[in-house]
């Protein structure tokens, strides 16, 4: 299919080439064009530039080709959010736990009663991979009419070689029903399951043993994760279960420093780690080391403002030369929401970047968090046709100004009107 986009009030983020990782200053350049026309042909961006670049003839001739015209007055074109961690695969749902939060009780507290993470367990364990699955494409049709193009998915509520598997499965067929690029993350090491209580390095042996070479051999994961944090799993852990993801050439991210210091980012990068995610516990070391590395600080500001925690200091990462990602981290213990626009409010108000830096988070910088920087995050001829239309709006800064409004009009994934 071919879509010939015209009179686009501004289109954002458009880039000749596929940009770097952007760090700094970077971080806050959001190339634009005002009056500006998008081709697609196919899957792919095809050209771009300004209308009056565009004589008569080669107007009408244009438009006599394509297959669909768009005329985007007063409307802005962005590309596609990529959320580069969720956790879009779960069953049901966890809201007595949020009222457990409002009578004084801690994620850690919830936990060790048996709540949190185990009680999702115990739910995906009871529920069919259809079910699942049916379940899942509900919130997948959501954050694709947020805005969203790209997203990776954790396991991660199975803690059995079958459960995982069931839920990676899960979100490989929803790359098959729905037009999002999707990545999968084995993330089983995300809480000691009841069979291992008191015995939290019997169960990383299962998880070396026998669940990262299976899901290595069905091809079902090209990450490993791990909840790095007090209570949970431990550095030494961590090292482990990345050195034997390593020979399968999973490629390490990282749960770190949400709820402590836990040393979660410096195993990270060690290990090479593409990400390392929630960082409400980062000081001027972890910066720095972040900043002379390649692995990304995603920061997840839906999950810090759902537990009512203080904010990672984005400004003083930013300024540190750290490359800075946002994603929703959707889930349903500690963020029950996909919509990165929100996000990227919570970064403004609560982290105070700017709204130049947020957009870049959500796009290019979330597109390397999970390795799509080539085919999404920027509006760059030869990149993926996954950008969305937004309504009329007088600037790109409405759109996290204007927090709770639907703002998106149209959009169009791998080249293909989504309705």
């Amino acid at each position: 299919m071919s879509i010939f986009i015209k009179n686009i009030k501004k289109l954002v983020n458009c880039r000749e080439e596929s940009p770097e990782l952007l760090r700094g200053a970077q971080l806050g350049e959001l190339p634009c064009i005002e009056n500006a026309y998008l081709i697609i042909d196919n899957e792919e961006i095809a050209d771009m530039g300004e209308m009056s670049e565009l004589l008569p003839d080669q107007l009408h001739a244009i438009e006599s080709s394509v297959d669909k015209v768009i005329d985007a007055t007063g409307r802005m074109v962005l590309p596609s959010y990529c959320d580069s961690h969720t956790h879009l695969v779960y069953a049901g749902s966890r809201e007595m736990e949020f009222s457990d939060k409002l009578h004084g009780l801690s994620y850690q507290e919830i936990a060790a009663r048996g709540g949190g993470i185990l009680n999702s367990v115990e739910l995906l364990h009871n529920t069919s991979e259809d079910i699942l699955l049916k379940q899942a494409l509900e919130r997948a049709d959501e954050i694709i009419s947020f805005g969203t193009g790209a997203v990776e998915i954790k396991s991660g509520y199975g803690l059995t070689l079958e459960d995982e598997m069931k839920m990676l499965r899960v979100a490989a067929r929803i790359s098959s029903e729905r037009p999002l690029t999707v990545k999968t993350t084995l993330l089983a090491a995300h809480a000691v399951p009841s069979r291992y209580k008191g015995n939290r390095e019997g169960y990383v042996d299962e998880i070396i043993k026998e669940i990262i070479p299976a899901v290595a051999a069905e091809g079902l994961a090209e990450y490993v994760d791990i909840f790095c944090e007090e209570g949970f799993f431990t550095v030494e852990d961590a090292e482990r279960i990345f050195e034997a993801g390593a020979k399968y050439g999973l490629r390490p991210t990282v749960h770190a420093n949400q709820m402590s210091v836990s040393g979660g980012v410096e195993v990270g990068i060690k290990h090479h780690a593409i990400s390392v995610d929630h960082l409400e516990f980062t000081g001027q070391a972890q910066w720095r080391a972040l900043a002379e590395s390649d692995t990304i600080a995603t920061l997840l500001p839906g999950a810090t403002f759902f537990l009512n925690m203080d904010y990672p200091d984005a400004r003083a990462m930013i300024k540190e030369g750290v490359a800075v990602a946002i994603a929703s981290n959707y889930n349903p213990g500690s963020c029950p929401a996909g919509d990165m626009k929100f996000m990227m409010a919570l970064a403004l108000l609560k982290m105070k970047i700017t709204p130049e830096e947020a957009i870049n988070a959500a796009t290019v910088n979330g597109a390397y968090a999970m390795g799509v920087e080539e085919i999404h995050g920027s509006i760059t001829p030869g990149k993926k046709a996954s950008l969305f239309i937004t309504k009329e709006i007088p600037s790109y800064e409405f759109i996290p100004y204007s927090f709770t409004t639907p703002l998106v009009e149209t959009v169009i994934l791998k080249g293909k009107i989504y309705e």
